[in-house]
């Protein structure tokens, strides 16, 4: 794809301009790495580096045109210089113009909130994909464009990668395309330019404190994407939130609301909970899913609401939804042979962890234990890791609090931090691990048949990330491995 910068700056304002060509170019980079010759570079001020400092980098690569927000000294005859007062406003307008606005030519969905984001949006992905229609993914765990699996790093990528992405839906003929919107995303512009059909609210709880400050500036910014939704879209909020008529109060799109408690547009109920699964009542129809839980209802009533606006037939959509499989890393069971049950789940907020925790404990016996191995990120919200400990503790007969993902923390800080959420009289029930595959191995280890194991915090995840090094770890394998070696 080759386009002349007349045609990507259309609309596009500029506070200085800097050399008169118009020149072809061949691509867009946001990383000077990505930089090759007939690129335009945009140089974007990030929370670890700043762009700026590689436009030099990027004009050797061969950088035709630099968007920047300040104009570097030195002549550059051959360059174009765009000064902007916001890089990365002015990348999303002109990544959605280079790919010829690809979001206008799908039904753009986005799901947006604390916890469920992955799971609603996978689902509707699977769901679309089973009655029939081609449709693209972007989430947290991975990209599709139609069948074609691509491996992500970040919820919602920059909106460089997210136009190109579409574009490829567009031209495997995809009709849908459903994204994960994370605040991060909302706040950093990445996601200004693309044309939404729905969006989504599931909760909004404790997390993202470290980059928002204060929760009330969390709500702000998730509301932000409901704001910005135009008059032909539809919102579908989660009135199970107290916080979800206040998503869609200014929207000028379409409201519609879900709910398991208040009446509502969609509604559900769970009539029986297993390990199996559970039979739901949903919007006056009656049928069994393999998911568990109350969150897990919600998330599926989500995706029923979803499918209904989007002009889905009632009949062929609850059938498709009956053949939906939990996501992987989220609630995910393995049983050994003597009866013990492993659950993994990507639960790394304290309230996607009560909600983990008051599933399992509404179906388990009185007589079955459940152990509950938990930790938290290193470099993320600090004020979140007490709660955290506190509910696990709350809620669970024994705990093993551990190392997560500790980054460029002291794995042993962080959990001394979560310890200040656990009272002094609790503490006899629990156990400190910081490795990880030892903290596993010893809950499975003290299950009796019929008791509980709960591994939280990493889900899908197949690395642990330490001081900056990834390397491999799956809480999965580890507890599949230990239940084949009692074998």
């Amino acid at each position: 794809m080759q386009k002349r910068l007349s045609d990507i700056i259309n609309g596009v304002t500029f506070t200085e301009r800097k050399g008169d060509a118009d020149p072809l170019i061949a691509d867009l980079a946001l990383d000077s790495r990505n930089v090759a010759p007939h690129s335009l570079f945009f140089a974007v001020k990030g929370a670890r580096a700043d762009g700026h400092a590689f436009i030099e980098k990027s004009i050797a690569l061969g950088a035709l045109v630099i968007v920047c927000e300040e104009i570097p000294e030195g002549n550059h005859p051959n360059v174009v210089f765009l000064k902007v007062s916001d890089s990365h406003q002015a990348m999303a307008s002109m990544a959605r113009n280079f790919f010829d606005a690809p979001s206008e030519k799908l039904k753009l969905v986005g799901v947006t909130g604390t916890n469920g984001k992955t799971t609603i949006a996978t689902l509707l992905y699977h769901t679309a994909k089973l009655l029939g229609f081609k449709a693209g993914l972007c989430s947290t765990m991975a990209n599709y464009v139609d069948d074609l699996k691509l491996e992500t790093k970040l919820t919602t990528p920059d909106s460089i990668t997210l136009n190109r992405l579409m574009h490829s839906m567009v031209e495997a003929g995809c009709d849908y395309c459903f994204m994960e919107v994370s605040s991060h995303a909302v706040h950093q512009g990445r996601i200004a330019g693309l044309e939404f059909k729905g969006g989504i609210f599931t909760n909004i709880t404790h997390d993202h404190l470290d980059y928002h400050k204060t929760f009330d500036e969390y709500i702000r910014v998730k509301k932000m994407f409901f704001d910005g939704l135009p008059e032909s879209a539809f919102a579908i909020t989660n009135l199970d939130d107290k916080n979800g008529r206040v998503m869609i109060q200014n929207t000028k799109a379409v409201s519609k609301t879900y709910s398991l408690r208040e009446i509502a547009t969609f509604r559900a109920r769970i009539i029986e909970g297993v390990f199996e699964g559970m039979q739901l009542m949903l919007d006056g129809h009656e049928f069994w899913t393999p998911f568990i839980g109350r969150f897990n209802a919600s998330n599926l009533l989500a995706v029923y609401g979803t499918g209904i606006e989007l002009g889905w037939p009632k009949d062929e959509l609850l059938v498709a939804m009956s053949r939906l499989k939990p996501v992987a890393g989220r609630f995910e069971t393995v049983r050994s042979e003597s009866g013990i049950t492993g659950v993994v789940d990507y639960a790394h907020t304290p309230d996607a962890l009560k909600n983990v925790l008051e599933a399992i404990n509404n179906i388990r016996l009185p007589e079955q234990s459940l152990i509950t191995v938990v930790g938290a990120g290193g470099n993320r919200d600090v004020t979140k890791r007490p709660i955290m400990a506190g509910e696990a503790v709350k809620q669970s007969s024994k705990v093993i609090l551990t190392s997560d993902n500790p980054r460029d923390e002291e794995p042993q800080s962080i959990v001394d931090q979560m310890m200040e959420g656990v009272q002094f009289a609790d503490r006899i029930k629990v156990l400190t691990i910081i490795d990880r595959r030892e903290a596993i191995r010893t809950a499975c280890s003290i299950a009796k048949p019929g008791d509980i194991v709960l591994v939280a915090g990493k889900g899908h995840e197949t690395y642990q990330e330490v001081k900056g090094q990834r390397s491999h770890f799956d809480d999965r394998e580890i507890i599949r491995e230990f239940f084949e070696q009692q074998q």
